[in-house]
């Protein structure tokens, strides 16, 4: 697009539009939202005024068949991901998809096509990377600086998710692995590199939920603990722990990393990053560097449409949720079958190497 202005049409007004918005005006003027659409008005109108949003929308159909709309924002449950990513793509619209990305690794693998053949970008919603401290991090491991990386531990943790379709085997195909862990997953990979093979064991604690409404869901099947070891195609071995179960702790998640110069510490209790280098830092107690200055949530929409106008090279975000669809499935095969579950190596995806 040759640095223009974006046009953005968003499709969804669930709880996570508010995160993807508000983020869009923190990046500034490059994007302009001029679309919104949901299946009941009554939500989407709103929605458009919070944010200044001009139109509105209850057929996601209208917002692909728009000429003034060039990129979408498809925040929809999971289920409907790929009907409508796939319009988009036959629509000629580069997209934004939320995590995760699809059903199945069959159901990515639709998508990426689909979006290929049109000669569309579609990236996906792995707002985690963007994270001030996970930049400087990789910046750092990338550097070789921090040296040789030993081992990781990754935590993330939540109540649970607050909606009762989140709990629905009918829109969702996982629980806590597929609504959450999917998020430190990509972040593992994205940080360390390829994930070789797989040992787990998922476990389903509460079994009724309660939400804010009064609505209640009981006979809950839906894995709301899971604790999963990778051994990393370069050999690092990761620890990764995933709840649905905390009331309080986890700042979305917590990620110890150790390596041969010392330790870095993400979201932990030494603030957002923290780092026990000597060599590195040049001082013998933990480090904790200026990270730059940015309002929340605003890195990752401003890439985003910086990739769309050309500003910044394509990613590869597409491969890297199908290569993360690759370990979900397999810590549920790991954890049903008591043994080792191997991950194919995607040479598309961009992992660290």
């Amino acid at each position: 697009m040759n640095g223009e202005t974006v046009r953005i049409g968003v499709i969804g007004v669930g709880d996570i539009s508010h995160c993807h918005l508000s983020g869009v005006q923190a990046a500034g003027g490059d994007a302009d939202v001029r679309v919104i659409a949901g299946r009941r008005a009554e939500r989407v109108a709103p929605l458009a005024a919070q944010y200044g949003i001009p139109d509105i929308e209850t057929d996601y159909r209208a917002v692909l068949a728009r000429d003034d709309i060039d990129a979408v924002m498809i925040l929809t449950p999971e289920n409907f991901h790929e009907e409508i990513a796939v319009a988009a793509a036959e629509a000629g619209k580069a997209m934004m998809v939320q995590k995760p990305v699809a059903h199945s690794v069959e159901s990515c693998k639709r998508l990426i096509v689909a979006a290929e053949r049109a000669g569309v970008n579609m990236q996906v919603s792995y707002m985690h990377r963007y994270f001030e401290e996970v930049v400087y991090a990789r910046d750092l491991i990338r550097s070789g600086k921090f040296g040789e990386i030993h081992a990781v531990c990754m935590r993330n943790a939540t109540s649970g998710p607050i909606m009762p379709w989140n709990y629905d085997p009918a829109v969702v195909q996982g629980g806590v692995v597929f609504s959450l862990g999917s998020h430190g997953i990509d972040l593992i990979q994205h940080l360390v590199g390829a994930v070789e093979d797989v040992s787990a064991r998922t476990a389903t604690i509460m079994r009724k939920r309660t939400f804010s409404n009064g609505e209640v869901v009981t006979d809950i099947e839906l894995e709301d603990i899971a604790f999963a070891t990778y051994r990393m195609k370069n050999g690092i071995l990761v620890d990764h722990e995933m709840s649905g179960c905390e009331k309080k702790g986890t700042d979305r998640f917590l990620v110890e990393i150790h390596g041969e110069k010392g330790t870095l510490l993400l979201r932990g209790p030494r603030d957002p990053l923290a780092i026990y280098a000597p060599d590195v830092t040049g001082t013998s107690d933990w480090h904790v560097p200026d990270l730059a200055d940015r309002p929340f949530g605003a890195r990752h929409p401003a890439h985003w449409v910086d990739i769309i106008r050309g500003v910044l090279p394509d990613e590869a975000s597409g491969w890297d949720s199908l290569a993360g669809m690759h370990v979900i499935q397999a810590v549920y095969e790991a954890a049903e079958s008591g043994s080792r579950a191997s991950v194919p190596f995607l040479e598309n995806a961009d992992y660290d190497q």
